[in-house]
């Protein structure tokens, strides 16, 4: 599957800030979460809310804070797509 280059970049540089010993399963994770939901969209390219998607829905909650640093540092407008949400989908009101 193809990717907008821009947010490939974007993740990349994220990886490289996460710790060493995380880096490799998170790329892993977040790549196919990221994969699933363009899917899901019937995108043929991987977008910016696909990683956001992955993250918010792959990645464990030990790590919530650190990950929501690390899109906001790097460009990622989570919020524009509605982030945070609760497990059910539904947006947190106030949060962050």
């Amino acid at each position: 599957m193809d990717w907008d280059k821009v947010t490939q970049e974007k993740l990349k540089i994220i990886v490289s800030k996460i710790p060493v010993f995380h880096r490799h399963i998170t790329e892993q994770a977040v790549t196919k979460g990221a994969q699933e939901h363009a899917a899901r969209r019937n995108s043929a390219k991987i977008e910016e809310i696909d990683v956001i998607n992955a993250f918010f829905s792959d990645v464990p909650a030990a790590f919530y804070s650190m990950m929501v640093r690390l899109l906001e540092q790097n460009g990622f407008d989570y919020k524009k797509y509605g982030f945070p949400k609760n497990r059910d989908g539904r947006t947190v009101p106030g949060k962050l």
